[in-house]
């Protein structure tokens, strides 16, 4: 080991940082991380002595004792773009691909504009009122926009603007699409509904071609023999009735109903057969890919850089324009103009051209606009090709279709939509907490029952209620309630309403209204599904009790005060849905997913506050899928020095849970009042629950047995005997202690992810 002192300057502050250098660079980025909030990959360290930048294959060992720090996108945001020598290779590539292309295309016969024409009247269906209007009645719209400000709220963002919202509300039709729609590898047979194989193509009957199925796939039971048909509907309208298809009905249908939300929509042609959605984004200011048989969006290089597919041509296809778009899905352009030999790069020009002059023909009032968005989105196509690829960003093989399918077209691939390079987030859960806390008048009165039985039953009528409450329309949530139990419970009940943003008036019959409280109906949306899940930990606290008195109102029972609003950074996380702060959102069903953690992860938590507390508990709950993803061994350490050095508060072993959604508790009490709660932290996917917790209510502090008694302290006031106090401002662990002994310690198949075994992704 090799002890250095380095003092590094960032802004108008100087850190003093002890390091052990044989931890390496990178680790000693998460340290400074943990100091200046800038986030590892957004530093740029340089020697002050020599004013050279810190390479990340440097000597700490030798390089200059005093540094400075700078993020990268204070300095100049244009950095990723590629180096002037990069650039020049670049430009030399497309220039000798244009050249070759002259003499490789083919003769133009016109099946340039075979291909596209079809698509442009396709697309012209998309402004019909009647359709519109019929997609919009299949929607679920007041659950979609519920979701999407929820969305939004667990962001911290209470108050979207129109195009957030509208943003948002975009990427919530496409998940609801994405779980409605079915996709078709060969129908079931329409007698017995076993499997069937296909034995050619039929021809279409009149009732098939008036929804423009000019194609019928004819197949044959493989049980009965019975024929079933499977025609290729073109017309979306009747793709809202069937809900199933491939590629180019979901993108049909798809595109339908984004246009019938006032979206601007574009149908994206692939001619290596594929074809997804691109809808206009406020929020963006740009068009943003779509893709709703994956469930993925603004990932233009899935399809190359994922699936592995060699693209020539992808035509953008609108009611207004036909664009080429390919240079937005492609970061290889020499490459793709090598196979672009249907027609010359002039002449297809010109056809595009050619059909967006006859699409605007009636639109004379917006050329302008129009005009300058094409001149934008060309700058955009440019710049994107001389912009570094995201390394840290690994991008799915294809998904949907039979594996075997996916297979011969090559098009498979890892699993999972993740990052290694991970955003620093913050956790939007001040609900949480204020949830947990509510629980400690009800259950006093609770234990005032002396019989568990009832509280039981109390407990269960409370739920019933919420369940009532949970079910009614977001924006005018109400129930009245007739119940004796209820009256009795009200004052001790009030609390968690108001914690859930909601509020009682006993009516004049003696009849309990509850209704919203606040304003803004996204508050109570936000906090339902976490009660639920504390009520079930609640209620399973209580069985294990021979019967319920005041002696037991300590923890786990009671989770009180628990520290909220920190910010997170992940060793990796999968996207959309598996990110850091899904770990601290109080419901059980989103997790933290790391796709790599069976090598070792780590997750960093700060708190807001420079407060020091001291651990004293910690749960780990296991999720939803596989027992053998469950956290085997672990460890947790703390630092009350800014991050300079760290202090092992726990270390875990050959752990095992028996069940899914299982807690199991460690319980620290000599440490103090800090806890980390309900974590699950799967070797591939993981979980962590963080819950934080100052000094309990005066009315429980009566109690000798209660284990958080201890106020939040300064480091100099701590008990120098005891396990250092992890300092909330500081980080949970550092990714060299949780990735090293997390990688030695899971040698054994439990924890790792079984080979070829498909990641549980909750939009798949």
């Amino acid at each position: 080991m090799v002890a250095r002192k380095f003092v590094v300057h960032h802004q108008d502050s100087d850190f003093d940082v002890d390091y052990d250098t044989e931890d390496g660079f990178e680790v000693f980025k998460f340290q400074l991380f943990s100091l200046t909030t800038v986030p590892p990959d957004e530093q740029k360290i340089i020697g002050v002595d020599d004013d050279r930048i810190v390479s990340d294959d440097a000597d700490l060992v030798a390089i200059s004792g005093k540094l400075r720090l700078v993020s990268i996108n204070d300095e100049n945001p244009q950095l990723t773009l590629k180096s002037d020598e990069e650039l020049a290779r670049f430009l030399q590539q497309e220039e000798d691909a244009l050249m070759l292309q002259q003499f490789a295309v083919n003769e133009d016969n016109g099946e340039f504009r075979q291909r596209i024409r079809p698509y442009v009247d396709q697309v012209l269906l998309y402004e019909d009122a009647h359709r519109q209007e019929a997609a919009r009645k299949t929607v679920p719209v007041e659950k979609l926009e519920e979701k999407a400000l929820v969305a939004l709220a667990k962001e911290g963002n209470l108050d979207p603007s129109k195009n957030e919202h509208d943003h948002a509300f975009l990427l919530q039709l496409l998940f609801w699409f994405k779980q409605t729609f079915k996709w078709v590898n060969s129908p079931p047979c329409e007698g017995c509904g076993n499997e069937t194989t296909i034995q050619g193509m039929g021809v279409a009957n009149s009732s098939e071609i008036v929804y423009g199925a000019s194609r019928i796939e004819v197949y044959r039971c493989n049980t009965c023999s019975r024929t079933t048909r499977f025609p290729r509907y073109n017309d979306p309208i009747k793709l809202l009735e069937t809900k199933k298809g491939r590629c180019g009905e979901w993108a049909n249908c798809f595109s339908l109903y984004c246009r019938s939300f006032g979206y601007d929509t574009r149908l994206i042609l692939d001619f290596t057969d594929h074809l997804w959605t691109e809808c206009y984004s406020m929020l963006l200011g740009r068009w943003m890919h779509l893709d709703p048989c994956e469930g993925i969006y603004d990932t233009p290089l899935l399809y190359e850089k994922g699936w592995n597919k060699k693209l020539n041509y992808t035509i953008a296809i609108a009611k207004d324009g036909v664009y080429d778009v390919t240079k937005r899905y492609t970061r290889k352009w020499h490459e793709v103009l090598s196979r672009r030999t249907i027609t010359t790069e002039s002449s297809a020009s010109n056809v595009l051209a050619e059909l967006t002059r006859g699409l605007r023909r009636n639109l004379t009032s917006v050329i302008s606009t129009l005009e300058e968005r094409d001149r934008h989105e060309a700058r955009e196509l440019e710049n994107s090709q001389h912009s570094q690829e995201n390394d840290s960003l690994s991008l799915p093989g294809r998904l949907s279709g039979d594996k075997e399918w996916r297979t011969l077209r090559s098009e498979s691939g890892s699993d999972s939509l993740s990052s290694s390079s991970c955003p620093v987030r913050v956790c939007a859960d001040e609900h949480v907490s204020r949830i947990y806390n509510a629980f400690s008048p009800l259950i006093s009165h609770l234990a005032e029952f002396s019989s568990k039985n009832k509280a039981l039953e109390a407990i269960d009528t409370i739920r019933k209620v919420l369940v009532d409450l949970k079910k009614c329309p977001f924006k005018s949530r109400r129930v009245v309630i007739d119940s004796n139990l209820i009256r009795e419970l009200l004052q001790s009940f009030n609390p968690m309403l108001d914690a859930l943003s909601l509020k009682s008036k006993v009516e004049t019959d003696g009849k309990i209204e509850i209704c919203l409280a606040d304003s803004n109906p996204v508050k109570a949306s936000l906090a339902l599904p976490v009660v639920f899940h504390a009520l079930d930990d609640v209620i399973h606290n209580i069985k294990l009790l021979d019967n319920l008195s005041k002696s037991h109102l300590s923890w786990p029972l009671l989770k009180l005060n628990r520290i909220c609003c920190g910010s997170v950074l992940a060793s990796g996380e999968e996207l959309p849905f598996g990110i850091a702060t899904s770990a601290f959102d109080g419901n059980r069903l989103s997790k933290w997913e790391e796709p790599n953690g069976a090598n070792g992860c780590w997750l960093i938590y700060k708190s807001m506050s420079a407060q020091v507390y001291e651990l004293c508990s910690y749960e780990l709950m296991s999720a939803n899928d596989a027992p053998e993803r469950d956290p085997k061994d672990w460890v947790v350490e703390g630092s009350d020095d800014g991050g300079s050095s760290w202090c092992v508060l726990d270390e875990q072993t050959c752990q095992v849970f028996d069940n899914r959604f299982q807690r199991k508790a460690y319980k620290h009490s000599h440490l103090g009042c800090l806890s980390i709660d309900r974590s699950s932290l799967e070797s591939v996917f993981s979980e962590i629950r963080h819950l934080m917790h100052a000094p309990p209510p005066r009315h429980l502090q009566e109690h000798p047995n209660l284990y958080n008694r201890a106020s939040p302290c300064s480091s100099e006031e701590s008990d120098s005997t005891s396990s250092p106090p992890l300092k909330l401002a500081q980080t949970v662990a550092t990714r060299a202690a949780i990735a090293r002994v997390y990688r030695d310690l899971t040698a054994g198949p439990v924890g790792r992810r079984p080979p070829g075994e498909a990641s549980r992704h909750p939009s798949r």
